[in-house]
């Protein structure tokens, strides 16, 4: 094979033995296996992180089933490529088998036309439409698509299957570096598995770089962990602001911020959020809402904290902010937790928005416009500091809503107080 082709291109598996990883989707009795092996393809989606296959199993599906294969890519395609594909897919004199597999690479990216071209020769069977995407396509494609096609998703590589392709890669003299006298310590494979983070190609194409650029010492390459340090120098982060990955590191953020004295999550994925590139502002957002949220009048500082950590991180920018950030996410994580006041004001909602709430008491209405009291707003209100600790004794639900409780204290932090001063007020009424 060409040498000059990227050793990644080149390792490329060519035959389903030969593919890495997957076991979910492939393994021997699972059902895209079973699909291949009977031939009885469908439409599908294979959706996953970067370097863990989808490109190459779509190619190896079309050869193991002997259909014509073609490529296309949602961001240069248009509706006159997939037209013509579809017409020579109907061609008995090209197409014997009268099917063709499509693979769409980015397939997230058609738009609703495009995906409306494709749907009657996905539906008819003429195109074995398989799509590649890094988002979660239940995001991304319109209901009629899915509705046709099999989902599967892929997972990133395991440690055991990259180092399966790095030994292989080591090894092969006709696609790999298996000609090449290549001699790579415990420690330089463990960082480039390490830093590969599950994507076969970020692994490859750091190995073929410390090949090509540590020069021969008695003709053997000699690579160890620093050269592997210097040609992969960021981890490969799995990672989109607008794809699902996003919404689940940003979940496992706020979910360790809501348990209360997890510390440690809560650092690791915020550190994983800032690594990411997501900005400061949204952060702060995330943070501010479990403060409200999740903490509460357990500790109303946390709040405050929280709201002067999303100024502080507009003014300040990164790198500092990430100082900003995790002290405030530090102090809702060792915050004693209460969700009292959302529980209170969801139920207070659902009640206006779905019961009988009354007018305003007549001694609560405003009394201060010309003519109020004539219609005796504000009769007989009691001013509350008038009364021993600012309490009047008198209604102030409407009528169809009184005794009804919304705001429940849990016996955590500050509010254990105000649980105990409401217990001992309902108990004197």
């Amino acid at each position: 094979m060409n040498k000059n082709i990227p050793l990644a291109t080149r390792m490329r598996p060519t035959t389903l033995d030969e593919f890495v990883g997957q076991d979910h989707i492939v393994g021997k009795g699972k059902l895209l296996n079973r699909l291949i092996m009977a031939d009885r393809l469908t439409s599908m989606i294979f959706y996953g992180p970067p370097g863990t296959g989808k490109t190459t199993l779509a190619r190896i599906i079309a050869k193991e089933t002997d259909y014509p294969f073609k490529q296309l890519n949602a961001v240069a395609a248009g509706v006159k490529e997939i037209r013509e594909i579809a017409s020579e897919a109907q061609n008995p004199i090209f197409t014997p088998k009268g099917r063709v597999v499509l693979f769409f690479d980015e397939i997230h990216r058609l738009n609703k036309g495009q995906q409306d071209v494709l749907l009657p020769y996905v539906e008819n069977g003429s195109i074995i439409l398989i799509g590649a995407t890094t988002e979660n396509p239940y995001f991304e494609l319109n209901k009629a698509l899915l509705s046709r096609t099999n989902i599967f998703k892929f997972e990133p590589l395991s440690k055991k299957d990259i180092l399966y392709i790095i030994s292989t890669c080591i090894t092969d003299k006709d696609r790999g570096l298996g000609q090449k006298d290549i001699k790579i310590d415990d420690e330089a494979i463990e960082h480039l598995v390490m830093v590969s983070n599950g994507d076969a190609r970020v692994a490859l194409n750091g190995l073929e770089l410390a090949v090509l650029t540590t020069p021969t010492k008695d003709g053997t390459i000699i690579i160890d962990k620093s050269i592997i340090e210097e040609c992969v120098q960021q981890k490969a982060l799995q990672y989109d602001k607008n794809g699902d990955n996003h919404y689940d590191i940003t979940s496992a953020f706020i979910k360790s911020m809501r348990n209360y004295m997890e510390p440690d999550a809560v650092l690791h994925w915020l550190a994983r959020l800032i690594e990411s590139g997501e900005k400061p502002e949204f952060i702060a957002r995330r943070i501010i809402i479990a403060a409200a949220e999740d903490v509460g009048l357990a500790n109303p500082a946390a709040l405050q904290v929280a709201v002067a950590a999303a100024q502080a991180v507009e003014m300040i920018g990164w790198p500092e902010s990430r100082i900003i950030l995790a002290e405030a996410a530090l102090m809702v994580a060792c915050s004693p937790k209460s969700n009292s006041a959302y529980i209170g004001i969801e139920k207070a909602l659902e009640d206006v928005r779905n019961r009988d709430i009354g007018q305003v008491p007549s001694h609560l209405k405003d009394a201060h416009y010309s003519g109020a009291k004539n219609l005796g707003h504000g009769k007989g209100y009691k001013y509350s500091h008038d009364y021993p600790h600012g309490r009047a004794i008198q209604q102030y639900m409407p009528d169809p809503l009184r005794g009804r409780k919304y705001y429940i204290p849990k016996d955590s932090g500050i509010e254990a107080k105000i649980k105990k001063q409401l217990d001992k007020i309902y108990k004197d009424i």
